[in-house]
C-alpha cells in the first residue's frame, strides 16, 4: 500500500482505536497491522506528539508478560479532535470515491 496513504490515515486510526478503551503502543501497532502493514517505528513518534498536544494522557500498568506497559488514554480534547477528523475523513473519502467513479465512467450506467 502506498506509504503516503498510510501516513495520512495513521493518526485517525490511532485515535479511533483508543476511543473505547486504553491501549498500549504495541497493541496499536498490532491492531493496525491486521488491516495494513505499518512499521512499529511509525506509531511511537505519533503517540508522543499526540500526547504532547494533549490528545492523550498516559499511565503505566503491570504486564503479565514483562515490564509495565505505557497505556494511552484519549482525553476529551483528543475525542473532539478525533470526531473532527472522522468528519473530514468522510467528506474526503466520499469526494475521492466520486472522482474515481466519474473518472472511470461508473456513474454513466
Amino acid at each position: 500500500m502506498n506509504a503516503q496513504f498510510k501516513k495520512g490515515v495513521l493518526e485517525l486510526c490511532v485515535l479511533v482505536l483508543t476511543a473505547n478503551r486504553d491501549r498500549y503502543g504495541y497493541e496499536l501497532v498490532a491492531s493496525i497491522s491486521e488491516k495494513f502493514h505499518i512499521s512499529e517505528g511509525s506509531v511511537y513518534p505519533l503517540l508522543r506528539r499526540l500526547t504532547q498536544e494533549g490528545m492523550f494522557t498516559t499511565y503505566l500498568a503491570e504486564s503479565q508478560e514483562g515490564p509495565p506497559r505505557k497505556y494511552y488514554q484519549l482525553t476529551e480534547r483528543g475525542r473532539m479532535y478525533m470526531n473532527d477528523l472522522i468528519l473530514e475523513w468522510h467528506v474526503f473519502s466520499r469526494g475521492v470515491n466520486r472522482i474515481i467513479e466519474e473518472g472511470l465512467g461508473y456513474d454513466e450506467a
